[in-house]
């Protein structure tokens, strides 16, 4: 079997969502808290709902832990597994939507407490902060005062991350050396003497990985991500295939007339724009016919939702 994937959406709730695991949700929120022994969360209550992905996007991307922690702190952990370069927005939403949620119609602003949004991104996003751990407050542009403490975003990446000493390691970085998959058993093991958490996490995997059933709703899950990754990439490439062939083409017949190279240069733009036009129609109807999600073939083809439903209309998908 290739390398495990810790950040699977499935294994991953299995691990951290569960309430018989809790003490390991506990020591990971504990840990990228920074909590030390006179506030440490004691207990956490997970939000039952259905957080089954609906969507291609959803399946491959999105995990969401909704917690409520022993002093009232709500929590929100998402993980995601693909690129996406709107995840500041997406978590500030679903940051608002946590905090927002905590009151009844009617009830007292005293009763709202503080919302944490803790994002796990397997990828590089801030790509001007050097640290793999940053956080986000609402601060006075001027004077840097903080308004409130009830917002709290973090961005954890794990491409950043490197352990630099193993015999002085925080529970935050033993978590991340557990999640990057840069480290091996014997190592893990040695992590697992300053954080007892992470031997139990790996005792788990071991456990979730004997099971067949388990692991074969894992390998699925893996197998969708290739897939999405594949069927991006097969996007991308016949876009820019059909635009340079009408782009070059198009750059000929106006080299004919007004000299070689200006006519190249502006065919090849107005070709390139053209062919692009028309490749998108041709992506949305090969979505449409795969029978992708509108929502989805928008944000792929940037094609709006109202020009997809037209399409959808004029060739009766």
């Amino acid at each position: 079997m290739e390398t495990f994937n810790r950040l699977n959406d499935l294994y991953f709730k299995k691990l951290l969502g569960d309430k018989k695991r809790k003490n390991l949700t506990l020591s990971f929120l504990n840990g990228v808290l920074n909590k030390d022994d006179e506030n440490y969360f004691t207990d956490i209550s997970f939000l039952d709902k259905d957080n089954e992905p609906l969507t291609l996007d959803g399946k491959l991307s999105k995990l969401d832990i909704r917690a409520d922690l022993n002093d009232g702190t709500q929590v929100d952990i998402e993980v995601q597994v693909c690129p996406f370069k709107f995840m500041a927005e997406r978590s500030l939403y679903y940051w608002s939507k946590m905090y927002s949620e905590q009151l009844a119609k009617g009830a007292e602003y005293k009763k709202l407490k503080k919302a944490i949004a803790i994002n796990l991104l397997a990828f590089v996003y801030l790509k001007d902060e050097q640290d793999w751990h940053n956080i986000y407050n609402l601060l006075n542009i001027k004077s840097y005062n903080k308004l409130t403490d009830h917002i709290e975003i973090h961005f954890l990446e794990l491409p950043k991350f490197t352990l630099k000493d193993m015999r002085k390691i925080r529970a935050s970085e033993a978590w991340l050396a557990y999640f990057s998959g840069k480290y091996n058993k014997e190592e893990l093991e040695e992590i697992a003497m300053t954080t007892p958490a992470i031997k139990e996490a790996v005792e788990f995997e071991d456990t979730f990985l004997q099971d067949k059933i388990e692991r074969r709703a894992y390998e699925q899950r893996e197998k969708a991500i290739r897939d999405y990754y594949s069927y991006m990439s097969a996007f991308k490439e016949e876009g820019l295939e059909q635009g340079m062939k009408e782009g070059l083409e198009q750059g000929l017949k106006q080299g004919l007339k007004q000299g070689l190279e200006q006519g190249l240069q502006q065919g090849l733009e107005q070709g390139l724009k053209k062919g692009l036009q028309e490749n998108k129609i041709q992506n949305v109807v090969n979505g449409l016919k795969e029978g992708i999600d509108i929502n989805i073939i928008a944000k792929i083809t940037k094609v709006s939702i109202q020009d997809i439903e037209k399409i959808k209309m004029e060739f009766n998908l």
